[in-house]
């Protein structure tokens, strides 16, 4: 009617369900960011709400397959349901788009497998993989979250962001460092060390800090104010290494990033945010 407003919209908190909804978002954020796989006694002590309402919505998310639970351990991860719908919305991200056909040519070029990833909190995660088209395969699979200090891909993104930036990173990464293979780096000051030659020569590598005889090369992207928004590895067996590895990996990653930070500052929709 004429004259007549309408009432104003409840705040989230009053909104039916919000409450419910808000635990299921919390304990799996909880999931994603930890290390380590956790107990449904472990994600309650994490998360600070009673034991019987961690069960009950556990048992919900287990339900939907939005979290699976190891049948041996009884430990929780993400589920394949949840992957499936971060793997359909990062499929249509921008960002991949940008960057997809220059991927599956240094796919194509290096003859191994390529990965892009972007930075989530303490993490990196992988939006975009094309595996090798030889027999041997990596683990790895899109959606996953690794780690910024063992990874090419994490150790190229912090190397090239400002002192600032790149402190406050830092100094939320959990400490002491996980240790997956004994080349992983163990301490801060080390990684300070390899970063500063990450970002004077442009480039990183993991030297089977995650997987044995695995080795990456990895680059970052730029966005329009030439801020890191992301990188690219390419993974190799040591086994199969070509000769003379700078030039058989490293220049055409090279090429692919410059290419694809000159189509992110020439988009006026990806250049418009340092944040992709």
């Amino acid at each position: 009617m004429p004259g007549t407003q309408s009432a104003p919209e409840p705040p989230v908190a009053q909104i039916a369900g919000t409450a419910a909804f808000s635990k299921f978002v919390h304990l799996m954020q909880l999931v994603a960011d930890t290390p380590e796989p956790m107990s449904v006694s472990e994600l309650s002590k994490a998360s600070g709400y009673p034991r019987p309402t961690v069960y009950r919505t556990v048992a919900a998310l287990l339900a939907e397959r939005l979290l699976e639970e190891n049948p041996r351990t009884g430990k929780l991860a993400l589920g394949p349901r949840l992957i499936q719908l971060a793997s359909r919305s990062w499929g249509r991200s921008e960002l991949r788009l940008a960057s997809v056909e220059d991927l599956k040519r240094l796919r194509d070029i290096t003859g191994e497998t390529v990965h892009l990833a972007v930075p989530n909190g303490q993490h990196m995660v992988y939006i975009e993989k094309l595996e090798s088209p030889s027999a041997v395969r990596m683990s790895s699979r899109i959606g996953t979250n690794v780690s910024m200090h063992s990874t090419s891909v994490g150790k190229a993104y912090l190397a090239m962001l400002d002192d600032a930036a790149r402190e406050a990173v830092l100094a939320a990464l959990p400490q002491p460092f996980a240790r997956y293979m004994p080349n992983t780096i163990g301490d801060l000051q080390a990684l300070r060390e390899q970063l500063q030659q990450v970002r004077a020569r442009g480039w990183a590598v993991d030297d089977e800090e995650n997987e044995a005889g695995i080795y990456c090369f990895g680059a970052p992207v730029f966005g329009g104010r030439g801020v890191p928004v992301a990188a690219i590895s390419v993974s190799t067996l040591r086994f199969r290494q070509k000769e003379d590895p700078e030039q058989a990996y490293v220049a055409p990653l090279l090429r692919a990033c410059r290419a694809i930070s000159q189509r992110i500052a020439d988009t006026p929709a990806l250049s418009a945010t340092e944040a992709l």
